[in-house]
């Protein structure tokens, strides 16, 4: 991970939760992967949930918890945690939205998209969100393993999800999404 500063520099948080669905929720959230707390944070304003915080680096894990004490929020739950080995420990059918950002380059996508499916209540959101596929991005994995957006829609749809409108969203500057529902 870049520095916390230069990180912040790639993403408008509030803009991206909205247009990838994550606009006010009564249920639980999950995010694969927080990092530096950059969108749990915003999440836990938008539900009256928990927001449950996965990483598999503890400093992470850590940067999030003190950004949501700096902020006064007691709805996330940070977890460290293996979620592409041990999937996330949540139940079935447990929360009402999954972020899944800037994690589909790896080794088995399904995997991720699978263990997000099962936790997912039905009717429950997955928001995808990846770099785009233009070597010109000044972060993210290499272009031989980034996912092209129709490639992240055909495997989410793959895993049983259905693409929600307006499909396939430009999130500048260096980002495409989608929003994805769970029968």
């Amino acid at each position: 991970m870049p520095e916390e500063s230069l990180w912040a520099t790639f993403f408008e948080p509030e803009r991206v939760l909205t247009e990838l669905g994550l606009t006010g929720c009564e249920g639980d959230v999950i995010e694969l992967g927080c990092g530096y707390g950059t969108f749990t944070v915003p999440a836990a304003n938008r539900t009256a949930g928990v927001v449950h915080a996965l990483d598999i680096d503890h400093s992470m894990v850590a940067r999030t918890l003190q950004r949501a004490e700096e902020q006064g929020l007691t709805n996330i739950r940070g977890v460290l945690r293996d979620f592409v080995e041990h999937g996330t420990g949540l139940p079935d059918s447990s929360v009402q939205y999954v972020m899944l950002f800037n994690l589909l380059h790896a080794e088995c996508p399904e995997v991720l998209l699978r263990e997000a499916w099962r936790v997912l209540a039905p009717g429950g959101r997955l928001g995808i969100m990846h770099w785009n596929y233009d070597p010109n991005t000044p972060r993210g994995p290499s272009m031989s393993i980034r996912p092209r957006p129709e490639q992240s829609r055909d495997w989410a749809v793959a895993a049983g999800f259905q693409l929600l409108p307006p499909g396939i969203v430009a999130l500048p500057p260096y980002h495409y999404g989608m929003a994805m529902q769970k029968p």
